[in-house]
């Protein structure tokens, strides 16, 4: 009875290096999705293709996105998060085989859509799995430390991306094909790594009947959610807009033509929100809420006036403030929707909110994408920017308003708060309002 334990003991690396071995693969995978952003010019100097493809090209990830999490994002709830995991894995080098063989606008599309579905089927797993492990490791730490690592795994490869495509774009040859090689070689090398991770379900219980993403509101918490979603879903609006159309911004309005400037614009936005989740994790999620609000109406207002003079320092500066706004926000948003969660539907209620989430991704730059067609992207900017600026303010003054009832109730039920994803009272290190 006791040697297939100490086996699987053998077999496997403890739950602390796990943890971090799927925080560094989240990271691996999110970054390969913004590889091409740079790229995009380059491509279409290659193809001759108009600006709105580039939007076809990037809502086909988006798309794919929504697609993997509604239909398998909530599927490691019962098949196990590192089955998941390296499915997800696999698929992301599927994506960049048809990359390297598939480089016209169709193999484009189809391999960004492959990509997207590895990334919707690895958030919602990944996410719950690093608040598995750590729990494993560290059982009287507060849960926002995991949350915390998910998201900056999330943005933080989201960010590295951009700046990794543009340095491949300046200095390396074959910009359209070297990135893609590189991580095919890194996403075929993390499986039997992944291997060795502990698995924080039993993948031997019984199996339900497979059906989609359950589209409901944790019991209980339907405004707290909603309010999450839009959180969510206005702050990747605002992360669209520099990934899939801020080289063209800056090659037409800032006569920037610099593929690692590009890069690196993207990369400083993204990099904010994710330094803004490290340094403010032990801050309390109102106080948190409210720099967010702050921090987006400043951003956005900057980011449209930079475009209106134009003035290219005052719309970065406004990208990097709006991106640190995202990333608090998007935090919070995690937080607050593990915190409804029950513990055996934790995958199945963050895949919902990534599906609401990346649905910020996918309608605005489409209706960008089809509006460029009739008017001029100045214009489109500036209505874009209105849109996030009520959507995002509007949800973080509603998600303050209920953190500090959850706050209270991860008080009264002590322990069992940290097995629903909540904050832990403050006698374990969280700061209250």
């Amino acid at each position: 009875m006791t040697r297939p334990a100490r086996t699987r003991t053998r077999r496997t690396m403890s739950s602390l290096a796990g943890f971090w071995v799927v925080a560094a693969v989240f990271t691996t995978v999110t970054a390969y999705a913004t590889i091409p952003t740079p790229l995009y010019p380059l491509y279409q100097a290659q193809d001759r293709f108009p600006v709105p493809i580039i939007t076809l090209i990037f809502a086909a990830f988006a798309v794919g996105v929504v697609f993997s999490l509604f239909f398998i994002g909530h599927v490691s709830d019962w098949a196990g998060r590192r089955r998941m995991t390296m499915i997800a894995v696999a698929t992301s080098a599927l994506a960049a085989i048809v990359f390297l063989t598939w480089n016209a606008v169709p193999g484009l599309v189809v391999g960004r859509f492959v990509d997207g579905v590895s990334v919707g089927t690895l958030t919602a797993a990944a996410t719950a799995h690093l608040a598995e492990l750590r729990r494993s490791a560290r059982p009287n730490e507060t849960a926002v430390i995991a949350a915390s690592v998910a998201g900056a795994a999330n943005l933080g490869g989201l960010a590295l991306g951009p700046l990794i495509g543009g340095l491949f774009a300046e200095f390396l040859p074959d910009p359209l094909e070297l990135p893609h090689a590189v991580f095919l070689v890194l996403f075929v090398a993390w499986l039997p790594v992944i291997l060795l991770v502990p698995e924080t379900i039993d993948p031997t219980k019984d199996r339900p009947a497979y059906r989609p993403q359950r589209l409901a509101f944790p019991p209980g918490g339907g405004s707290a959610f909603a309010a999450a979603g839009v959180g969510a879903a206005a702050s990747f609006a605002l992360f669209a807009l520099f990934t899939s159309l801020a080289p063209t911004f800056m090659h037409q309005t800032f006569r920037v033509t610099d593929p690692l400037a590009d890069g690196a614009a993207v990369f400083a936005v993204f990099g904010a929100a994710a330094l803004a989740q490290i340094v403010l994790v032990g801050v309390a999620q109102r106080t948190q809420l409210t720099i967010a609000v702050v921090c987006f109406a400043v951003g956005l207002a900057a980011i449209a006036v930079g475009a209106l003079l134009p003035a290219l320092p005052l719309f970065l500066v406004g990208g990097i403030i709006g991106g640190a706004a995202a990333g608090i926000m998007f935090r919070a948003a995690i937080a607050s929707a593990a915190a409804l969660a029950r513990p055996d539907r934790r995958g199945e209620t963050l895949a919902l909110l990534f599906l609401i989430a990346y649905t910020g991704l996918v309608v605005p730059v489409l209706l960008v994408g089809v509006s460029l067609a009739f008017v001029g992207e100045i214009t489109v900017l500036l209505v874009f920017t209105a849109f996030v600026l009520v959507a995002t303010v509007g949800a973080g003054v509603v998600m303050r308003g209920h953190s500090a009832p959850a706050t209270a109730r991860a008080q009264r039920q002590g322990s069992s708060g940290a097995d629903h994803g909540q904050d832990s009272a403050p006698s374990a290190g969280t700061p209250t309002d």
